[in-house]
C-alpha cells in the first residue's frame, strides 16, 4: 500500500482535473479533419512530444521497470533498436504517408493494393488496439490506484480511469488528445527523472550501482541465445520487425505524424521522440534494477542471478508489475509522490486516449465510410465517438485478464510478434517492390495470419513448447509471408501503374530531397539530425555492450 500524504493526494486530484479540463478546452470536433487528425497543422515539437507521451503508457513504465528487476537492462534493446527504426521510417515511409493525405495506415494499403488488404489490416489493428493497448493500460493503471486504495475493487478502478481518459478523448478528438499529451510528456519526463534520481541515491549513488551490478549480465545489452528477454539474434532480426510495426504501421503512433503540417515537421517530430527514447534506459529501466539492489520486496535469500518473472511470482511472491509503484512509495519524500503518481496517470491517460482515438478513426474511415459513402463530416465524427465508447467498454471487460501473463511487457511483445510480421512485410514489399500486386499482398497477409494463429494455438491452447523465443519466430513468419507475396505476385498479373506510380519509393525521390537540402542550414537538416541520432544509438549500445 502506498502511504499517500494529503499533499500528494491533492496534487494528484488537481492534476487529473486539470488534464480533463485542458482536454475539453482544446477539443475540436467540427469536422472529420479536426476530429481525427487535429486539422493537419501540428509543428514538430508537438508531434514529437505527443508521440512520446502516446508511446509511454503506464504499462510501459511498469513493464520496463519490472523487466529491469527481472533481467537487468536487456529490455532497453527494444528502445534503442526502435530508434533506428524511427530514423528509417522518417526517411523512407513518412513522406508517402503525409503526401497521400490518408487518415489511416490501412488506407495506404488500399491505395497500393486493394480493399481486402485494407480491411484485414484495419480489423487486426482495431483488435490489437483494444486488447493489447487499451486493456493493458487500464490494468496497469488499476494496479497503481489499487496500491493507493487497496480496499477498492479493481473493476471499479478500471471503470473510473476509463471515464477520466474517455471524457475528453471522445468529445474532443485528436486535438484534445495531442494537447493533453504535450503536458503529459513534460510530467512524464520530469516525474520519471525525479524517481530515477532518488532511486539512485537510495542505492548509494552511481558508483555503488555500477559496482553492485557489474558482475553478470545485469548491465549487458548483448545476451546469450537462451536469454528469456532478448536473445542476441532476436535483438537484430526480431525487434526491428516489432519496432517498425509500432512506429511505422501502428495507427496510434502514425496518426500523430499524419497530423503534422509538413513532411519536415513530421520527420523532426519523429527524430525528437528518438532522442527522448535514449534516456528511457536511465529513467524507466534503471529504477527497476535498483529496486532489486535495495531488496524492494523484503524477500530473504533472493538469488542475485536472473530469475524468470513466473518464478519470482510463484516462488518468492514478487509481482514485478508492482516494482514501479512500490519504488515510488519507498524512495520519494512527501510531496513528490503526488508528482510521480501524476506522471503515471499521465502515461495511462495519454496512451488510453491515443488508442481510443485510433480505434474510432480506423472504424469510421476504413469501415463506416465505405458502408455510407454519402456520410457527412459531422456524421463521421458522431460515428467516431460511438466507436470510441464501444472500444472502451470492451477494453474494460478484458483488462482484468492481463494479470495472468508473466509481465506487461511480455504480454504485449509476444502477442505482437505473431501478428505484426506479415503486415510489416506487406508494407515493405508495397513500397520497395513495384511488382508486388494486390493478390500477392493479401495472400501474404493471410498466410502470415494462419502461421501466427497456429503458433498461438500450439503455445497457449495446447501448451506445446516450440523451443524458439518469440523474437526468433517473428522473422520466420515475416520471411514466409514475404515469399508467399512474391510468388503469388509473380504468378499473377502485374499491378496497375496507378497503384505503383505514387506509392513506391525510387532513387529519384532521394535525389530530389538531396537537392532541396542544399539550401537548408546544417542544424535544420533532418539527415544530419538522423545521423547524430543513429551515432548516439550505437554509442549507447557500445557503452553497455
Amino acid at each position: 500500500m502506498l502511504n499517500l500524504n494529503i499533499i500528494d493526494l491533492v496534487v494528484l486530484i488537481l492534476y487529473i482535473l486539470f488534464i480533463v479540463w485542458w482536454g475539453l478546452k482544446k477539443g475540436k470536433s467540427s469536422n472529420s479533419d479536426d476530429y481525427f487528425l487535429a486539422g493537419r497543422n501540428l509543428k514538430w515539437p508537438m508531434v514529437g512530444l505527443s508521440l512520446f507521451a502516446a508511446s509511454i503508457s503506464s504499462s510501459t513504465l511498469m513493464g520496463n521497470s519490472g523487466e529491469g528487476f527481472i533481467n537487468g537492462i536487456a529490455v532497453f534493446n527494444y528502445n534503442w533498436i526502435s530508434i533506428l527504426v524511427m530514423v528509417f521510417f522518417a526517411i523512407f515511409f513518412l513522406p508517402f504517408y503525409i503526401k497521400s493525405g490518408i487518415f489511416t495506415m490501412p488506407e495506404f494499403l488500399e491505395r497500393r493494393f486493394d480493399a481486402r488488404s485494407r480491411t484485414y489490416f484495419s480489423f487486426i489493428t482495431i483488435i490489437g488496439n483494444i486488447f493489447l493497448d487499451a486493456s493493458a493500460t487500464l490494468y496497469a493503471g488499476a494496479l497503481i490506484i489499487n496500491m493507493i486504495f487497496p480496499g477498492v475493487d479493481m473493476m471499479l478502478i478500471i471503470i473510473g480511469m476509463a471515464l477520466v481518459a474517455g471524457s475528453y478523448t471522445i468529445i474532443g478528438g485528436l486535438s484534445s488528445v495531442i494537447n493533453t499529451e504535450v503536458i503529459q510528456a513534460f510530467v512524464l519526463i520530469i516525474g520519471s527523472t525525479l524517481l530515477a534520481f532518488f532511486a539512485m541515491n537510495s542505492i548509494g549513488g552511481w558508483d555503488m550501482f555500477m559496482e553492485k551490478f557489474n558482475d553478470g549480465v545485469w548491465l549487458k545489452l548483448t545476451r546469450s541465445m537462451d536469454d528469456s528477454t532478448v536473445p542476441w539474434l532476436g535483438m537484430w532480426v526480431g525487434i526491428p520487425i516489432l519496432g517498425f510495426y509500432f512506429w511505422g504501421n501502428n495507427q496510434v503512433m502514425v496518426q500523430r505524424v499524419l497530423s503534422a503540417k509538413s513532411i519536415d515537421h513530421g520527420r523532426k517530430g519523429v527524430l525528437l521522440v528518438g532522442f527522448l527514447y535514449l534516456f528511457t534506459l536511465f529513467i524507466f529501466i534503471f529504477p527497476g534494477l535498483i529496486a532489486r539492489g535495495i531488496n524492494l520486496f523484503d524477500v530473504e535469500n533472493l538469488p542475485h542471478e536472473v530469475i524468470s518473472g513466473i518464478d519470482l511470482k510463484t516462488k518468492y511472491g514478487i509481482n514485478t508489475d508492482e516494482v514501479y509503484p512500490r519504488l515510488i512509495n519507498k524512495v520519494l519524500p512527501v510531496g513528490l509522490i503526488g508528482i510521480i503518481l501524476s506522471a503515471m496517470i499521465s502515461a495511462l491517460t495519454s496512451a488510453l486516449s491515443a488508442t481510443l482515438n485510433s480505434v474510432s478513426t480506423l472504424f469510421t474511415m476504413d469501415f463506416y465510410s465505405k458502408m455510407d459513402k454519402t456520410a457527412s463530416s459531422k456524421k463521421k465524427v458522431k460515428v467516431g465517438k460511438i466507436t470510441a465508447v464501444v472500444a472502451l467498454i470492451i477494453a474494460i471487460l478484458w483488462a482484468p485478464y492481463i494479470g495472468k501473463f508473466d509481465s506487461l511487457i511480455a504480454y504485449y511483445q509476444e502477442i505482437l510478434s505473431y501478428l505484426a510480421p506479415p503486415v510489416v512485410g506487406t508494407f515493405f514489399m508495397g513500397l520497395f517492390w513495384k511488382r508486388s500486386n494486390a493478390i500477392g499482398a493479401f495472400s501474404g497477409l493471410m498466410s502470415g495470419l494462419f502461421i501466427g494463429i497456429i503458433i498461438m494455438i500450439a503455445k497457449y491452447a495446447l501448451g506445446y513448447n516450440l523451443g524458439l523465443h518469440f523474437l526468433l519466430l517473428a522473422p520466420i513468419i515475416l520471411v514466409l509471408s514475404v515469399v508467399v507475396n512474391a510468388v503469388v505476385s509473380l504468378l499473377t498479373a502485374p499491378p496497375l501503374e496507378i497503384k505503383v506510380k505514387d506509392n513506391t519509393w525510387t532513387k529519384a525521390i532521394w535525389d530530389e530531397e538531396t537537392i532541396a537540402l542544399k539550401d537548408v542550414v546544417w542544424y535544420e537538416n533532418f539527415r544530419l539530425q538522423a545521423l547524430l541520432l543513429v551515432l548516439a544509438c550505437f554509442g549507447m549500445y557500445a557503452w553497455f555492450y
